[in-house]
């Protein structure tokens, strides 16, 4: 379903559902266990009896299989006493029943399988075609499930798109209406949908195939409403010419949110206080971003130079989001032409693996020369 019915429909729906299926049907796995546990004390059991009846462990092996699956070769040794022919009897009944219900149940395995594969395909298809002013999700990361989560509160049709098979089984997990594929594909899109659609929202990490599922759904629905994510500067002019009404950048947004901190006098303690620590930590960490500030020191090679060459020669790793001066001034979301001097503290916002790239822009050799925002959770991601 595109989203979880409340409580009380799930109630319902539970009392108007058929009885469970009990007995042998209930569960094929489980039978195909029994009968494997099952036939392996018969024949374990056969085995013994046949040693200890004279034979040697291979012939007792040997004759044991060939009886159990009915094979009908020659007998290994003569079945001339009361007892070999004892043995024999209760290990044809016994094994050979063993043998049909253990067949059974894994005819039962397959089957049910690909019957249960097959109408989950049409039930979710059937839910899908039904679907309509509805919001189709591309990709099930960090972003993706985030969106997802606020839709699903919100009571709001979505379907999500996602190439992983494993991300796909979590999103319907969840309780989320989700199709395998890759979102690039323009039948894709069609299936989900996309004529009847409010909204896409294309949250993919990779640029590119964000620029190409922009061009692609605008192509096929000249009205719907896209909004895109992007990562680099330079993408968000590109997603805008495919055809996106709206381009999220969210290290833009961490840092907006970060620059209207230190707007107010009480930024400070709001960072190293407690009861707002969990959920700003909890946010930068769900957009992938980390907080630090760097001290410019001398011989820095950003000594001198502006905030805009700083996040140019980063490609991208870090954007500026305020400054310390040494004066003690704080300057929340400086100008691009705002020059980095000697002493003052930049406090950045970075995306992961970004380290190496400010060691060596405000010439620190190690992490030691680094102050992390006072927030144990931060200086973990």
């Amino acid at each position: 379903m595109p989203r979880r019915p409340p409580r009380s429909s799930q109630a319902t729906s539970r009392v108007l559902a058929a009885p469970p299926v009990t007995g042998l049907l209930a569960s094929p796995l489980r039978n195909l266990l029994g009968g494997g546990l099952y036939m392996a004390v018969v024949m374990l059991c056969a085995t013994l009896a046949y040693e200890a009846a004279g034979w040697p462990l291979g012939d007792a092996v040997y004759m044991v299989v060939l009886t159990v699956y009915t094979v009908g070769y020659d007998e290994v040794r003569p079945v001339d006493t009361t007892l070999l022919r004892a043995i024999t009897m209760a290990l044809i009944v016994l094994g050979c029943t063993g043998m049909i219900f253990l067949t059974g149940a894994l005819v039962q395995l397959i089957t049910a399988s690909q019957i249960q594969q097959l109408f989950g395909q049409r039930r979710m298809q059937s839910q899908i075609d039904r679907l309509t002013d509805h919001i189709i999700i591309c990709g099930f990361g960090r972003i993706g499930r985030m969106l997802a989560r606020q839709l699903d509160d919100g009571s709001m049709p979505f379907l999500i798109l996602e190439r992983s098979e494993e991300l796909l089984a979590e999103i319907r997990g969840l309780g989320y209406a989700g199709l395998h594929g890759d979102a690039t594909d323009e039948a894709l899109l069609a299936t989900a949908g996309i004529e009847r659609a409010r909204c896409l929202a294309t949250v993919l990490p990779d640029d590119a195939a964000n620029v190409f599922i922009t061009l692609s759904a605008r192509s096929l629905n000249p009205t719907l409403t896209i909004i895109a994510r992007g990562e680099q500067p330079s993408t968000e002019r590109k997603l805008l010419q495919a055809g996106a009404n709206r381009v999220v950048m969210p290290a833009h947004i961490g840092a907006e949110r970060i620059a209207e901190l230190l707007l107010y006098p009480e930024a400070d303690r709001f960072l190293h206080g407690s009861q707002h620590k969990e959920d700003f930590a909890r946010d930068l960490r769900l957009l992938g971003l980390d907080l630090e500030v760097v001290t410019v020191g001398e011989g820095s090679p950003v000594a001198g130079r502006t905030v805009g060459e700083v996040e140019e020669e980063s490609h991208g790793g870090l954007f500026v989001v305020g400054l310390n001066r040494r004066d003690g001034a704080i300057v929340p979301r400086p100008d691009r032409g705002a020059a980095l001097q000697v002493g003052d503290g930049a406090i950045i916002l970075m995306r992961p693996g970004a380290a190496s790239t400010v060691d060596a822009l405000f010439h620190r050799r190690s992490s030691t020369g680094r102050r992390a925002v006072p927030n144990p959770d931060l200086s973990r991601h």
